[in-house]
């Protein structure tokens, strides 16, 4: 049977702001990509949705990012690569103290926003993050976009690489995501994100912005937390796989 994980991205309030509905979520996803506290999210928060994830049996991963609260993480920054190692060592730590607390640990990491792009084809920030993974925990995986730079870098590490894949992303012919500053980069048609799910979990495709089917070979699927709608999109994507054979559990 083919099987499928569901992350998303949740813990990204601060203070007083929340932006993600963490418990609902946690209903319906296999793993939690939860904001380690540089483009969004804080101490409480952290150990709030751990916590609720270690309850609910979802992996916790870090998601890293750069130094961007302002910009949430989504603005492009040039970061010396020792610097950036060190940034994102520090967010997987800050991370493990709470789901260790919760009974748990930190499964993965995955980058964010600005970050995660640029690891697509910058080799350099690419070995900075798998540096900084290194440093934190040599044995956790690594979770990004089939063909990047960042899976390469941990390959060569002897990292876990974890493919993952976008049901509500525009993509490109060459299987990158069109940037979000592009018309249509994001889709908003419910409908359409579903029936994208289910192409990029059963046949391993999805078709890119051009019309082109474009192949996307992904172990996890990511549900964007902060979509309007989001609780009840991913119920719906998790119902369609499910009642289409295919079993959605995480990947580690």
């Amino acid at each position: 049977m083919t099987s499928i994980d569901l992350n998303a991205d949740l813990g990204e309030g601060f203070g007083r702001w929340r932006l993600t509905d963490d418990e609902q979520l946690l209903h319906v996803v296999t793993s939690a990509n939860v904001a380690c506290g540089f483009h969004a999210g804080d101490a409480a928060t952290m150990r709030r949705v751990c916590e609720l994830a270690a309850a609910r049996g979802v992996r916790i991963g870090a998601q890293v990012s750069y130094r961007d609260l302002a910009g949430f993480g989504r603005r492009a920054m040039d970061v010396p690569s020792a610097e950036l190692a060190a940034e994102v060592a520090y967010q997987i730590g800050a991370l493990e103290v709470f789901a260790r607390a919760a009974g748990t640990c930190v499964s993965y990491v995955k980058p964010h926003g600005a970050l995660y792009n640029r690891v697509v084809r910058d080799e350099e920030q690419a070995a900075a993050v798998v540096d900084g993974v290194l440093l934190a925990n040599a044995a956790l995986p690594v979770l990004g976009l089939p063909g990047s730079r960042l899976l390469e870098a941990a390959g060569k590490a002897g990292l876990p690489r974890v493919t993952e894949a976008f049901a509500d992303r525009a993509y490109t012919d060459e299987g990158t995501l069109v940037p979000r500053d592009q018309e249509g980069a994001v889709i908003t048609d419910p409908k359409a994100v579903v029936e994208r799910s289910l192409g990029l979990a059963r046949d391993r495709a999805v078709t890119a912005r051009s019309g082109a089917l474009v192949e996307v070979d992904a172990r996890s699927l990511c549900l964007h937390g902060d979509t309007p709608g989001a609780v009840e999109l991913a119920h719906r994507v998790r119902r369609r796989l499910e009642s289409s054979g295919i079993r959605v559990e995480a990947f580690v």
